[in-house]
């Protein structure tokens, strides 16, 4: 395992000495506008409970998107850099505390994201084969903590609910056979379950209509491209008048751009012949669950209740059901963030509430030396690059108190230090180039690419011995 190198606690010019909780994007972003800015030296360790960097670039993008996973070698440059260190395998709340953390840096970014998937709040949400769409991405894209017998894959029907981008990915990876995925880096278990999946039809579920829907143009063209597989649009549910887009009627007012681009693509598919396709992929739009079905404990069926808009806006039911005889429900209708220990959290928005990036207090005072980037600060809103333009943001708020920062601070104790006293081991970047290599290894030797990634803890503990 690596060793954290101490560093000079020299006085009046000593560099600013900067934690990021979080080596997710906005973590990330947040080391590379500190790092990058001139006016001020600065030290950064990103610290993460995984002994691998990169958070939703690793964990949360679909495994065939490849050029997005292309962001990881921007990222990479960033953890490169001799003023930034990555410590792996340390657990804000659980290892070191904000305490510790006040005694070790002048200021604390926290930047953890918003992993807690949002529940639809139905009857029977519950039930065995009911799930968040984020516990199957987290087992398709291989992360440590997700269980292989989680998903069985044995129902030939399965319903997504929600109409983003990650339930596009869900479909999408449902959809395609093994061989699409072969040379992705799908974890080898994943990809043998996924190999003896039953799904034949996947129905996609939102709960306004094509203008609302959230997914973007690139996603849809993704699907609707997918070549063996009937992805079937109801024309009714699209014939709706682009010269009447931005009117009046709640369904077409404040319409954007995409919007339309994304009822173009659906226009246009849905006059299109369904074939024979071995699978298929059903958009229902004007569609909410009401109630998730159950027989002997487990998912049988989804009863769907049609809606429409209000002269406001605002969905409403119109009585009329129907049930979809499904085998599994995925949920994707959101995501939030989770509170950290001692760290100010509102319940209502799921985000730490704050001020130009500066954490506030609940009295509504800033937090001295608390920060906070990315999803945690602003929501679940924005692609991965947003998260640049927000952590820049932060940083640049948290520059302008480096005077306040310095003069609060004591004599800093280093990280290491702490981390010894209580017994912890850690890994730094160099172990994950050990993972980083076994994937690219595994990649090799199963003739799939240029990498397939392990799975589980017990292989991670495996490269890197004892964590």
């Amino acid at each position: 395992m690596s060793c954290l190198v101490p560093e000079s606690q020299s006085p009046a010019f000593a560099p600013l000495k900067v934690a990021v909780i979080g080596a997710g994007p906005a973590g990330i972003y947040t080391a590379d506008a500190l790092t990058r800015q001139q006016r001020v030296p600065v030290e950064v360790d990103i610290l993460d409970r995984l002994p691998t960097p990169y958070g939703l670039v690793r964990y949360g993008v679909a495994p065939d998107h490849t050029k997005i996973k292309g962001v990881a070698r921007a990222l990479r440059e960033v953890l490169e850099r001799p003023d930034v260190r990555f410590v792996g395998g340390v657990e804000f709340g659980r290892d070191i505390t904000r305490q510790d953390l006040e005694r070790s840096y002048h200021a604390v970014v926290y930047a953890t994201g918003a992993g807690v998937d949002r529940r639809m709040h139905v009857p029977g949400e519950d039930l065995s084969g009911s799930l968040a769409a984020t516990d199957f991405v987290n087992w398709y894209c291989g992360h440590p903590d997700s269980e292989l017998e989680r998903f069985v894959l044995d129902a030939e029907e399965v319903a997504i609910v929600g109409a983003g981008n990650v339930a596009l990915d869900v479909a999408r990876i449902l959809a395609k056979t093994v061989d699409e995925l072969s040379h992705t880096d799908i974890p080898q278990p994943v990809l043998e379950v996924l190999a003896a999946s039953r799904v034949r039809t996947v129905h996609l579920l939102a709960r306004r209509g094509p203008l609302q829907a959230k997914f973007t143009a690139p996603e849809l063209r993704d699907l609707l491209g997918l070549p063996g597989v009937d992805v079937v649009v109801d024309p009714a549910q699209v014939d709706i008048d682009l010269a009447a887009v931005g009117g009046g009627e709640a369904e077409t007012a404040q319409v954007s751009r995409a919007a339309r681009t994304n009822l173009k693509l659906l226009r246009e598919h849905s006059a299109r012949p369904v074939g024979q396709a071995p699978r298929s992929v059903r958009l229902h739009f004007w569609a909410r669950p009401v109630e998730v079905l159950g027989r002997d404990g487990r998912v049988r069926a989804l009863r769907v209740e049609h809606t429409r808009l209000d002269g406001e806006g605002r969905v409403q039911g119109t009585g009329e059901t129907t049930e979809l005889p499904v085998g599994m429900v995925l949920r994707s209708v959101g995501y939030a963030g989770s509170p950290l220990p001692q760290v100010p959290f509102d319940e209502q928005a799921m985000t730490v509430p704050e001020e130009a990036g500066r954490v506030l207090a609940p009295e509504g005072g800033p937090v001295p030396g608390a920060y906070v980037a990315g999803w945690l600060k602003r929501g679940a809103t924005g692609v991965i690059g947003t998260n640049k333009s927000d952590a820049a943001a932060t940083v640049r708020t948290l520059l302008e108190d480096t005077g306040a920062l310095r003069a609060a601070a004591g004599e800093l104790v280093p990280l290491e230090k702490v981390l010894d006293e209580r017994g912890l081991s850690y890994s730094g970047y160099e172990d994950w180039l050990r993972i980083d290599e076994a994937e690219a290894r595994q990649g090799e030797e199963l003739e799939r690419g240029e990498r397939v990634k392990l799975h589980g803890w017990e292989t991670y503990q495996q490269v890197l011995g004892d964590l």
